[in-house]
């Protein structure tokens, strides 16, 4: 009888450790997440800030600073983790290198202290934005080699929405305009 007893209690304290990494592994993912959009919120700070100095100097560009207030309005509004907001990001990152790559034309834009200034907030954002990204797929492997090999994957549905989250992935035409060495 006492063996059995602790039988129990050894297979009821190793149950409730496979709960508990499934539960600390999806939290790391929540707040990777949490770290991605503190990084998104800081670049959605920087976009008016950028298109209003912009504006003065690029007349003709007006469909990009149409397009990248169109987008930041999107980002903000969508779900935080979900597939439509990761693409949505995707498009106001290119839309930044588009307005980036354009400033180089103007000169006059280029020596204003405060857009080169933006600029450089610009490029440390979207570093961070790169860096959150990574340690946010990173939690999410962990999460998802937890809830896939055997025995999380038995317990997986007593924790919650555990399996509901996406990779951060390039799109297909960020991939198609790499240049590979």
């Amino acid at each position: 009888m006492l063996f059995f007893v602790i039988i129990v209690f050894v297979l009821s304290i190793y149950l409730y450790c496979i709960y508990a990494k499934i539960i600390k592994s999806r939290n790391m993912v929540l707040e990777a997440l949490s770290g991605v959009d503190v990084q998104l919120k800081r670049r959605y700070d920087l976009i008016p800030k950028l298109v209003n100095i912009a504006k003065t100097y690029m007349e003709h560009e007006k469909s990009i600073f149409e397009k990248i207030t169109e987008l930041r309005t999107d980002a903000i509004n969508g779900t935080l983790g979900s597939k439509y907001k990761f693409n949505t990001e995707m498009e106001i990152s290119m839309a930044l290198s588009n307005i980036l790559a354009t400033v180089e034309n103007y000169p006059e834009l280029k020596a204003n202290e405060t857009m080169l200034k933006l600029m450089d907030e610009c490029t440390d954002t979207e570093d961070n934005i790169a860096a959150a990204r990574r340690f946010y797929n990173s939690s999410l492997t962990q999460l998802k080699n937890t809830i896939e090999i055997f025995p999380g994957c038995f317990f997986a549905s007593f924790a919650g929405k555990v399996g509901l989250y996406d990779y951060f992935k390039a799109t297909q035409e960020e991939r198609n305009s790499r240049k590979w060495v």
